[in-house]
């Protein structure tokens, strides 16, 4: 095979690469803004906020104070509303009234033992009612919120391939034009 149609050989394929790694850098960049917008624009539409330092649960308050008093508007901070305020909430409510973290499920099992099985008590019968409800609500709140984090993460994630996409398709690039420039150098004769 004669040097210059290989070298023309490869020059190309380094640039078809170029361009194919430099449509994905901008499809990439596309999901990474698309998700990051939506994760944004829905959690701003929820209005949540974090307390006040001093209102945060003691256990995660280390954690939680960089967040004090802000509203919820990433990924990173709907996780840690989730899983550091709302679920020490939840396991602070079913200590008072269990006393023992408990989930919803297995609250939910005992209200309704108690219903059906006709108890009297009437006080507890609406202390594990309100406890099934705050569980309930509690689960339901940190599950939305996950789904952003999940969401943000993956944008993020987007984001960091877009920047390797556009890395590679640029250095695809400038070998594709300087395998095009060689090609003038090379002798009509040689072989490989």
């Amino acid at each position: 095979m004669k040097r210059r149609t290989f070298d023309k050989l490869v020059s190309f394929v380094g640039l078809g690469l170029a361009a194919l790694l430099l449509i994905f850098a901008g499809l990439l960049n596309f999901g990474a803004n698309f998700a990051n917008d939506s994760v944004a624009s829905q959690l701003e539409n929820q209005n949540i906020s974090f307390p006040a330092e001093d209102a945060m649960p003691s256990e995660t308050k280390d954690q939680l104070a960089k967040w004090a008093g802000m509203k919820v508007v990433t990924g990173e901070m709907a996780r840690d509303y989730s899983d550091l305020y709302i679920w020490e909430h939840m396991k602070g409510s079913a200590i008072a009234v269990m006393g023992k973290p408990a989930t919803y499920s297995e609250v939910s099992g005992v209200y309704m033992g108690l219903v059906r099985g006709g108890s009297t008590d009437v006080e507890k019968i609406k202390q594990y009612g309100d406890l099934r409800q705050t569980l309930f609500m509690g689960n339901t709140l940190r599950g939305m919120l996950l789904e952003a984090y999940a969401f943000g993460t993956l944008g993020v994630i987007a984001g960091y391939a877009a920047i390797a996409s556009l890395v590679g398709g640029v250095l695809f690039l400038l070998l594709g034009i300087a395998g095009l420039m060689h090609i003038r150098r090379t002798p009509e004769d040689a072989t490989i």
